[in-house]
């Protein structure tokens, strides 16, 4: 019989998709074969399978951790918020439509048979499932057709364990807070409470452990220490974002409003005296040594939000004598004009800036695929990359043509932009264009830590399950497995 075991939070950002990762690591050291799956995400970081489906990229990090193949079924439906009010909504790795909050909720429940197909498909490869929750089960405005935290634990008959933040103070109230709203038959679902990103000395908790464990009547199962571990999140109140002190060199990531797949920079952040700072004010552009513009779900919106910010006359003087990349929508910027006369976005057509001798033009039709191979013969301050061998996944809506543009690849002097998402994982481009800056800037700095990202992404994995283990109850979590059964 497969086992199930389900991770929910009292609030976004608890820590669920980290603990996931973590214990779907876990129980495959143990000899076990083990999946993730989370019925409904709601991210802009997003992920293409080998088939070309799209999911997001949670899931994608949590399959690594389990040492399998990233598939659709792992997260059946993916929201991509569009703005405030309405998002792009993927059922099954295709896109369904762009629907208001109001039309999705109302709708939502159409979609339980393919949640369920999804789950059976994946009982097929695994012994474990573990399941990641959204947001939290007491959101009582949402409770009566909830098909990603307490309504699919019935639906799977799923044992949970509910995760609070420490971090962010009042860990008590969150867990007993989310407890005292569940309904009875809610309630007796949790097996186990933890207490996630904890620094210090754990005794100073164990009276309040108690009193928990005595007003919740569920134990507390683990007491996780805040891990400094380098793995891919997606979440918009990602630590990323935060501010941080200056480097030897300094990158640039513009923070536009909707950002999508902040993950492509993660790999920079692994290279010791290179900074990666997420950037939402023109004057910060005056202290960086390259400016990425990175992918967006509503490319028009943000072009527009640059040129409202004063961000556009700073890119355009930057790019005379430092690189600007752009990725994905990033690229699509920086080229001569956006074009989307079949409402893709926004409407209409709109300048943009003009640093590359490119014109997009919005399809509906979204491409979605995997792709590797080797860079063209590239022009201007990174030449040096030219014939590095790539790896990545294409996934937009829009086709751009111009000239010295390239399938992979376009280029403008210090200007260079691509669709590839991924591109900066291979080591060879990552630390050619490190050092490039270096040389540039006049500095010297040891740009050879990253040869194998994917290895060093196994040993973070790794590095988190062996820090749960000393941290959790794992016999507990195994008791809640062999209890349950689907």
């Amino acid at each position: 019989m497969v086992k199930v075991i389900m991770v929910q939070g009292t609030m976004s950002n608890a820590g669920k998709s980290l603990v996931v990762a973590g214990l779907c690591r876990i129980f495959k050291q143990d000899g076990y074969k083990v999946a993730p799956f989370k019925s409904q995400n709601m991210a802009l970081n997003s992920f293409i399978t080998k088939e070309g489906l799209e999911m997001g990229r949670a899931q994608v990090m949590q399959a690594e951790a389990a040492g399998i193949e990233p598939m659709v079924c792992m997260n059946p439906i993916l929201l991509k918020p569009t703005s405030n009010y309405g998002s792009q909504v993927i059922v099954n790795g295709e896109v369904l439509g762009n629907m208001s909050a109001k039309k999705y909720f109302d709708f939502k429940n159409e979609l339980i048979p393919e949640i369920k197909k999804s789950f059976k498909k994946l009982k097929e490869y695994a012994d474990i499932i573990v399941i990641e929750g959204a947001g939290s089960p007491a959101e009582i405005n949402l409770k009566h057709n909830d098909l990603v935290n307490m309504g699919l634990a019935k639906m799977v008959d799923a044992p949970v364990l509910l995760v609070g933040d420490i971090d962010r103070g009042g860990v008590f109230a969150q867990l007993l807070g989310t407890l005292m709203l569940l309904d009875d038959d809610e309630k007796d679902r949790v097996k186990g409470l933890i207490i996630n990103k904890f620094r210090g000395d754990k005794t100073i908790l164990d009276d309040g452990i108690d009193m928990l464990e005595e007003k919740g009547g569920i134990l507390v199962t683990g007491v996780l220490p805040y891990m400094n571990v380098s793995i891919d999140d997606e979440d918009s109140l990602s630590e990323r974002f935060d501010k941080k002190p200056l480097g030897l060199i300094n990158i640039g990531v513009i923070k536009t409003p909707r950002i999508s797949n902040f993950t492509d920079f993660a790999v920079f952040e692994q290279i010791s005296d290179v900074q990666v700072h997420y950037i939402d004010k023109p004057e910060e552009l005056d202290l960086m040594d390259m400016c990425i513009l990175p992918g967006s779900k509503n490319t028009i919106g943000d072009l527009k939000w640059l040129r409202e910010s004063g961000f556009e006359e700073k890119i355009k003087n930057f790019a005379n004598s430092k690189i600007v990349f752009g990725i994905c929508g990033g690229y699509q910027m920086l080229g001569n004009e956006i074009s989307d006369i079949d409402n893709v976005e926004e409407g209409g057509n709109i300048r943009g800036l003009e640093l590359l001798d490119a014109t997009t033009i919005l399809r509906e039709e979204k491409k979605r695929t995997q792709i590797e191979g080797k860079l063209p013969k590239i022009k201007g301050t990174l030449n040096s990359l030219s014939d590095k061998k790539f790896k990545g996944y294409e996934i937009h809506m829009g086709e751009t043509e111009g000239n010295d543009i390239f399938d992979i690849i376009a280029f403008n002097g210090n200007v260079y932009g691509t669709y590839i998402h991924g591109i900066f994982d291979n080591g060879e481009i990552v630390n050619t264009i490190v050092e490039t800056i270096a040389k540039i800037k006049g500095v010297k700095i040891d740009v050879n830590a990253i040869s194998d990202y994917e290895a060093f992404k196994d040993s973070q994995y790794e590095l988190l399950a062996n820090e749960m283990r000393k941290h959790m109850d794992v016999e507990a979590l195994y008791k809640m497995l062999n209890e349950s059964s689907i």
